[in-house]
């Protein structure tokens, strides 16, 4: 047991699930939070390979854009926002609300009607993963000691790499055997199960703070991040970057982030503490995460446009191109942790990977229309086990550095940083490839 004090609140007594837990309830409450990591971050890129067949079915073409950008508005906004939650409710019952939340968009998603059913439905969707993704890397931190984290940070990176790379392959089969409905209903038995584990052993998981809840700064964050993700986008054919629209909702974020600056500053417990801006590991952190979520989601998106329009393979096959970047990214993130659980020192590991992924990307720039594509697999290979590194390094680094009363929020801040990094970099690079 142990005490902890802060300002929002009198002493307090935690407990220390490190040392009160088993090894085995460990484990199984990790194969719990591991399923429904893996259900939100498959979401964010299954159904990509779905879309012409959800188009042919629903009509509303013009709607197709919203298919993912209501997913990734939702998931975005929330996450800082359950982050902070989870660190005075406990992680359990935000997961348990995610969970819940997401299995019942993915039902509806499923059972769509039309096109504006389908977007709304996928915003409900992401707004439960985003409950999923703030806690889930939170989660060794509260049941493993700083000693043993390494070990297993690396299965939340592998878990993460897989998910996000395996959605189009996954999509493209559903679709292609079956139907574009599956690509949300093969949700609903894995959800099913990680409720069953987390019911059954997650303990709480609260910080055993009770401080007042910031709603002016959970209101001013989403008049920060929504604008500016609607501004990133919105179909640049159609609202260009000077259009009225898109520069009064720059506008509107740069008048949130201000008020909503000035109104974390005086929070009692603010929903992403600015104090956490001084630990220069957090901001870094923070900063290179922006990094790797730009280059993973573009790598993925775009190497799939490429695959189809360019050199004119299937979906399925088109999903199977990018499964080198998956298998090397999943044995780049636990063979990186197991280095860094032996040695105790991740900054070589995490410089090393970043050498590998730059040298990669600009291989990537040396494909051309009539490469084999077995030569785009080598390029994916080099590029995840320069990616593999960044995903769990990056958050072991940080929960290190930050007041563990902070953990939920700081953790689910460099997520929402990281899933930051993929609008911009989607925007950026589809702004050059138009």
């Amino acid at each position: 047991m142990t005490t902890t004090t802060s300002p929002a609140s009198t002493t307090v007594t935690r407990i220390d699930y490190a040392v009160t837990l088993d090894q085995r309830s460990k484990l199984i409450i990790l194969i719990g939070v591991l399923l429904g990591l893996f259900l939100s971050a498959l979401d964010q890129t299954i159904v990509s390979t779905a879309l012409p067949r959800i188009v042919a079915d629903l009509q509303g073409i013009d709607l197709i854009g919203w298919i993912s950008t209501s997913y990734l508005l939702a998931s975005t906004a929330m996450v800082p926002i359950y982050g902070k939650l989870s660190d005075i409710y406990g992680r359990k019952y935000v997961l348990l609300f995610g969970i819940v939340v997401f299995l019942l968009g993915s039902l509806l998603c499923g059972l769509a009607g039309n096109m504006t059913q389908l977007v709304f439905y996928r915003g409900l969707q992401g707004f439960g993963a985003a409950a999923l993704t703030s806690t889930a890397f939170a989660i060794p931190a509260d049941l493993f000691a700083p000693a043993e984290r390494a070990r297993y940070v690396g299965l939340f990176g592998a878990v993460f790499a897989l998910s996000s790379v395996l959605g189009p392959f996954i999509g493209g089969l559903l679709t292609d055997n079956l139907s574009w409905h599956w690509v949300f209903f093969v949700n609903l038995p894995l959800g099913v199960i990680a409720l069953g584990f987390i019911i059954a052993k997650l303990p709480r998981l609260h910080s055993g703070l009770k401080p007042a809840i910031d709603y002016a700064g959970a209101m001013m964050l989403l008049i920060t991040v929504v604008p500016f993700l609607l501004a990133l986008t919105l179909d640049k054919t159609d609202y260009p970057w000077t259009s009225p629209l898109v520069l009064g909702l720059l506008a509107i974020s740069i008048l949130g982030l201000i008020f909503f600056i000035l109104i974390e500053q005086r929070a009692e417990s603010p929903i992403l503490p600015l104090h956490l801006f001084r630990i220069p590991t957090f901001t870094l952190t923070a900063l290179i995460g922006m990094t790797v979520g730009a280059t993973l989601f573009s790598a993925i998106f775009f190497l799939s446009l490429y695959m189809v329009n360019v050199l004119g393979v299937s979906a399925t096959a088109a999903g199977t191109t990018l499964l080198p970047l998956t298998l090397s990214m999943v044995v780049g993130s636990l063979v990186s942790s197991q280095i860094v659980q032996r040695t105790g020192r991740y900054k070589p590991v995490i410089v090393a990977g970043f050498i590998i992924m730059s040298g990669a990307l600009w291989w990537l720039t040396t494909l051309t229309p009539d490469a084999s594509v077995w030569m785009v697999r080598l390029r994916m290979v080099i590029l995840g086990l320069g990616l593999s590194p960044a995903l769990p390094m990056l958050n072991l680094a940080m929960q290190n550095a930050v007041p563990r009363a902070d953990m939920g929020a700081a953790t689910a801040s460099r997520q929402f940083f990281q899933q930051l990094g993929q609008v911009v970099g989607s925007a950026v690079f589809g702004a050059l490839l138009t």
